[in-house]
């Protein structure tokens, strides 16, 4: 596996090193010691997976405040999309910077997204499927998010959004939870 960290402290690319043969290639896409090795938590909890139907799908931007704070390792499993997190730590230098990475399934590759962070994504092909092991379980009442469009976020999606649940739709704006956000978030 080749761990690549991006301009946000603890969040990676994770690509896998391919070993072909007639057959096809076999690869290893998680190792507890390589994620312990580069100081990722190395615990799934839960392994989640996603289908959706259409091209445009936006899911996000979701996350748990601590104590359920959670870690996500996501890649995409058939189709593409676009995955952007962003960084919640308040007294990180890349408070409220994001990256984006384009997933797919020819390319195989996989982003490791740390604890206080939000998570989300946007499909760039229809019947697009993703899986997510995530180091902690889903907890309700930790359960939050912010606005895809969230101007103080400067989140750049590369489709028009075609789906979206209700519920990602309707999270509060940053400037109306950013003072519960950083004290909830502070540890």
């Amino acid at each position: 596996m080749i761990f690549t960290e991006t301009k946000l402290a603890g969040a990676y690319i994770i690509e896998i090193e391919r070993r072909e043969d007639a057959r096809g290639f076999f690869a290893r896409a998680f190792c507890q010691k390589e994620f312990q090795a580069h100081g990722l938590k190395p615990i799934i909890a839960q392994a989640n997976v996603a289908f959706n139907f259409k091209k445009g799908t936006l899911r996000g931007m979701h996350f748990q405040f601590p104590p359920a704070a959670e870690t996500k390792y996501v890649r995409c499993t058939r189709g593409a999309i676009v995955d952007i997190i962003v960084d919640l730590r308040p007294a990180s230098p890349t408070y409220l910077q994001h990256v984006a990475v384009e997933l797919t399934a020819d390319n195989q590759r996989g982003i490791y997204v740390p604890e206080r962070f939000a998570h989300g994504y946007q499909t760039l092909e229809d019947d697009t499927g993703t899986s997510y092991e995530v180091g902690e379980f889903y907890t309700p009442s930790a359960d939050s998010g912010l606005l895809y469009d969230d101007p103080r976020l400067g989140l750049s999606w590369p489709l028009p959004v075609t789906v979206i649940s209700d519920k990602d739709k309707k999270f509060s704006p940053l400037s109306a939870i950013e003072p519960e956000l950083k004290r909830r978030m502070s540890i």
